[in-house]
């Protein structure tokens, strides 16, 4: 009896050592793909920015106590997945405009952008670029990629909370949620 409980450990421990290896495989492939898995996120997630997404100020006109007016937005509705902690020194179209803020966005088209924001005490603009996957997680790293899944996720609980409530007043009302 005792060979075959030492035979049984021993194959439990082959096995789990074969799985552990293949672990680390999968996760280094995962790695090296990690750009495009999140470039994908971005793709399945259009629909659902563009419900949820908000304008984002491309430009406006600073007032005497520090208040925005006549401002200008972007088009496309987006979601904020990150802000840098140290910004770029200058924005790529005026070298001569210092960046203030900078943030990453998903858009409702499915693009990454990088909003640079400049401030004087006259006029707020910025600069959109685009990012890949790679550069995403390359200049804001993983925690724009968990923003992106956590509000997906969070979107999709506060749907559920909705439809709850929504069958429980039909319920309270007396009316049948079914067509």
């Amino acid at each position: 009896m005792d060979k075959i409980i030492n035979d049984g450990f021993a194959r439990l421990v082959d096995v789990i050592n074969t799985q552990t290896e293949e672990l680390g495989t999968a996760q280094e492939q995962l790695k090296l793909h990690d750009g495009a898995l999140l470039e994908r996120m971005g793709e399945v997630a259009m629909p659902i920015v563009n419900g949820i997404g908000i304008e984002i100020l491309s430009r406006g006109k600073v007032g005497v106590s520090g208040e925005i007016y006549d401002p200008k937005y972007y088009e496309t509705p987006m979601i904020v997945l990150g802000k840098a902690l140290e910004v770029a020194p200058f924005r790529p179209d005026d070298p001569s405009r210092m960046i203030t803020d900078q943030f990453c966005t998903l858009g409702s088209d499915g693009v990454f952008y990088e909003i640079l924001y400049s401030q004087d005490e006259l006029i707020v603009d910025s600069f959109l670029g685009t990012l890949t996957g790679r550069q995403v997680l390359d200049l804001y790293g993983y925690e724009a990629m968990y923003m992106l899944y956590k509000a997906l996720h969070q979107y999709a609980d506060n749907q559920e909370q909705l439809l709850l409530a929504l069958a429980a007043v039909m319920e309270f009302i007396g009316i049948s949620g079914k067509g």
